[in-house]
C-alpha cells in the first residue's frame, strides 16, 4: 500500500502533466512495441525466406533426380559409389551457385548418404546412415517436408528436408541447408536496423508529444464533459473542436442520436405493439411491462413495476409460467399455450420468453411475449357450434327427404284401397306397401348404424382374409370378374375385423352399381406401406362427376336413384375410428379409385 502511495505521490498533479505523462507512455510503448513485433517479424520473414530458398533448391535437385535411385542395392558401396558419381557433379554446381549452403540425397534403400554438396568440404560424410533421432526419419516415415533447426551431420544448421517420392512411395530426401552463423548475422544487422530507427521515433514521439499535449487536453477534457453530460441526457450535442479530435466528437454526437433514436423506435415498438410483453430481473421482479400486458393483467405500469412477477396472479391456481421457467433453465419458449389465472379472470395466451443479456452476454433477466387467445378461442367454439348446427340441419334434411317418399306411396296406397273393395286389389298392392315399409326400416336402421356407431373391439385382425370373406359374400353381377390382388407378406393389423368387412363390402357394393351393363373388372388390391397397411379399391365403372368427388362422403348424398347416402359416410366412420385414412380418385367415364390405409398398430392401444 505505502509503494503504491508513493507511486501516486509521483504523478503529475495537473490534467496537462497526466496527459504528458500518459501520452509520453502511450507514443513509447508502441514505438518499442512496433519495433519488437517488426524485429519478431522480419526475422520470422528472413527464416521463411530462407526456407523456401532451401526448398526451392531440394525441389531443383528432385526434378533433376533420374531413376535408378531406389534400385535394389545388390553391392551397397558400389551402389553408393554409382548414385554419388552419377548426382555429385550436379549437387557440386548448386552449391557452388548457393555460397554458404549444403545439398544432397538420402537414399532410404542404400540407408546412407549418397551425395553432399560441395564434396570438397562434406564428401566424407557419403556412405553414412543418418543417426536413429534424426529427424529425417520422420520425413521418411510421412512422406511430407520439414524444416529442422540445431545441431546435425554438418553442425548447427537450418535444415530443409524434401521427401523423394516416386510412384506413391517414399524412396529417400533431399536436403538444403545453411549454417544457422550466417541466419544470425543477417538478423542481427537487421535487429540493429529497426533498434535504430525506434530509438529515432521514440525521442521524436516525445517531442510531438511535447507540442500537441496542451492543445491535447484542453480538447479531450471538452470531449469528457460532454460524454458526462450525455449520460443522462442523450440529446445533449458536444461542440466539436478541429482537427481529428473533431471527428471523434461528430461520431460521438452522432452515437448518441442513434441511440435515442433506437430507444425512441423501440419505446414506440412496445406502446404501439398489441401482444403483452413483460421484462423481468434475475430476481423475477417486472422491470419493463407494455400498454397490452398492462391492459391484460388489469393494472397500471406503476403498480406492476418492481414487484415479482409471481405476485401478479392468483396465488391459489396453479400457474405455469414460461418466463420464470426462461429465468431458471435458460431455456427459450416459444408458442407455448398457457392460462394465466388473473385475479379477475383466466385468460389463454400464446407465450414466447428468452434470456435478456448484457452486451457481455451476461443474462440480467428474461422477457415474455403473450398473445391473448382467448377471444379467438371463444370464436372457434362458437364456429365450431355452428357447423355442428348446420351438419344436423343437413342431417335432419336428408332423413326428411328419404322417409317422406316411402310415406308419401304408402299414403297414396291406402288412399286408394280405402275405396276399394275388391280382395285381389288389396292382395296386388300388400307387397307394394310391405317394400315400402321394408324401404322405411332400412333407412332408420341404416341411420342408427350411423348415428350410434358401437365402439371397435381392437384385436390383431388378418386384412387378407377379411377381404377374401367379403368377396364370398358380395356375389356381384354378371360379367363383372372380381380379381383379388393380395399383398402375401401383409401383416396383421390391429382393428375391428367386423367393421372392416363392413367398410370393405360397402366399397365393393358401390363399385358393383357403378359397373355399366357391360360388365368389367373390380380389383381388391392390399400392400404394406412403412407402418401401415393400404386397401384398394379399383372398377373401371361410370365414374363420380368431379363436382361430386367432395361431397360422396356426406350423409344421405347419393347419385343412384335406390341409394340412401350412408354407405361411403359409414366407411369414412370406421376409417376414422382406426386412425386411418381415406382417398378417393375418380374419372367419369373410365372409373374409380377408393385407398384406405390402416396403421397397424392402433394408436388407441396403450403402449407396450
Amino acid at each position: 500500500m505505502r509503494v503504491i502511495e508513493r507511486l501516486r505521490g509521483c504523478l503529475p498533479a495537473t490534467l496537462r502533466g497526466k496527459l504528458l505523462l500518459v501520452s509520453l507512455v502511450v507514443v513509447a510503448v508502441p514505438i518499442a512495441t512496433g519495433g519488437y513485433l517488426l524485429e519478431r517479424e522480419g526475422r520470422q520473414a528472413l527464416l521463411r525466406e530462407k526456407q523456401e530458398k532451401l526448398f526451392g533448391l531440394a525441389r531443383i535437385l528432385d526434378a533433376h533426380l533420374g531413376g535408378g535411385f531406389d534400385a535394389p542395392p545388390a553391392d551397397r558401396d558400389a551402389a553408393i559409389r554409382r548414385v554419388n558419381a552419377a548426382l555429385a557433379p550436379f549437387t557440386d554446381m548448386v552449391a557452388a551457385a548457393n555460397p554458404g549452403v549444403g545439398v544432397g540425397y538420402y537414399s532410404k534403400a542404400l540407408n546412407a548418404i549418397v551425395t553432399y554438396g560441395p564434396s570438397g568440404q562434406y564428401g566424407d560424410t557419403v556412405g553414412r546412415p543418418i543417426p536413429a533421432d534424426h529427424p529425417g526419419w520422420r520425413v521418411l516415415e510421412t512422406g511430407t517436408m520439414a524444416v529442422e533447426t540445431g545441431p546435425q551431420v554438418r553442425g548447427l544448421i537450418m535444415n530443409a528436408m524434401w521427401p523423394i517420392v516416386r510412384e506413391g512411395a517414399v524412396i529417400g530426401y533431399i536436403w538444403a541447408n545453411e549454417l544457422s552463423d550466417d541466419v544470425e548475422r543477417q538478423a542481427a544487422a537487421m535487429d540493429r536496423a529497426i533498434l535504430a530507427v525506434s530509438a529515432a521515433g521514440i525521442l521524436l514521439g516525445l517531442l510531438l508529444t511535447h507540442v500537441m499535449s496542451r492543445r491535447l487536453a484542453q480538447q479531450i477534457k471538452g470531449i469528457t464533459d460532454g460524454l458526462a453530460t450525455m449520460r443522462t441526457d442523450l440529446g445533449h450535442a458536444i461542440r466539436p473542436p478541429p482537427g481529428e479530435i473533431g471527428a471523434i466528437a461528430v461520431e460521438v454526437n452522432a452515437m448518441a442520436r442513434a441511440l435515442l433514436d433506437a430507444r425512441s423506435l423501440t419505446e414506440n415498438i412496445l406502446l404501439s405493439i398489441a401482444d403483452g410483453v413483460v421484462a423481468v430481473d434475475r430476481e423475477g421482479r417486472v422491470t419493463s411491462i407494455n400498454p397490452a400486458a398492462q391492459q391484460m393483467i388489469g393494472m397500471p405500469a406503476a403498480a406492476v413495476i418492481g414487484r415479482p412477477y409471481q405476485s401478479l396472479f392468483d396465488g391459489d391456481a396453479h400457474f405455469a409460467s414460461a418466463l420464470l421457467d426462461t429465468l431458471q433453465t435458460g431455456c427459450p419458449h416459444v408458442g407455448v399455450t398457457l392460462d394465466l389465472p388473473l385475479p379477475r379472470q383466466t385468460l389463454t395466451v400464446n407465450a414466447s420468453s428468452s434470456l435478456l443479456r448484457d452486451s457481455h452476454g451476461t443474462s440480467i433477466g428474461a422477457v415474455v411475449v403473450l398473445k391473448d387467445l382467448t377471444e379467438q378461442l371463444r370464436l372457434k367454439t362458437q364456429i365450431m357450434r355452428a357447423d355442428r348446427l348446420a351438419a344436423l340441419g343437413e342431417l335432419m334434411a336428408g332423413v326428411a327427404h328419404e322417409i317422406r317418399n316411402p310415406l308419401t306411396s304408402i299414403r297414396g296406397f291406402m288412399q286408394f284401397l280405402e275405396r276399394c273393395d275388391d280382395i285381389k286389389e288389396w292382395q296386388s298392392y300388400a307387397p307394394l306397401i310391405i317394400r315400402q315399409v321394408d324401404s322405411l326400416n332400412r333407412i332408420i336402421t341404416e341411420l342408427l348404424e350411423f348415428g350410434r356407431p358401437r365402439p371397435p373391439l381392437i384385436r390383431p385382425v388378418p386384412v387378407n382374409d377379411v377381404i377374401r370373406e367379403v368377396l364370398l359374400l358380395s356375389g356381384g353381377k354378371s360379367g363383372v370378374q372380381v380379381v383379388p390382388e393380395l399383398s402375401p407378406d401383409l401383416p396383421l393389423i390391429d382393428g375391428d375385423g367386423e367393421a372392416l368387412k363392413q367398410a370393405v363390402l360397402n366399397l365393393i357394393i358401390n363399385a358393383l352399381q357403378a359397373m355399366p351393363e357391360a360388365g368389367g373388372t373390380i380389383r381388391v388390391a392390399t400392400a404394406v406401406n412403412g407402418d401401415a397397411v393400404v386397401v384398394t379399391v379399383t372398377d373401371d365403372g361410370t365414374g363420380i362427376a368431379p363436382e361430386n368427388l367432395e361431397k360422396v362422403f356426406d350423409p344421405f348424398f347419393s347419385t343412384k336413384p335406390t341409394g340412401t347416402g350412408l354407405g361411403l359416410a359409414m366407411v369414412h366412420r370406421i376409417v376414422d375410428a382406426h386412425y386411418g385414412a381415406i382417398a378417393i380418385e375418380s374419372t367419369p367415364g373410365t372409373g374409380t379409385v377408393v385407398t384406405l390405409r390402416f396403421p397397424i398398430v392402433h394408436k388407441a392401444l396403450p403402449a407396450s
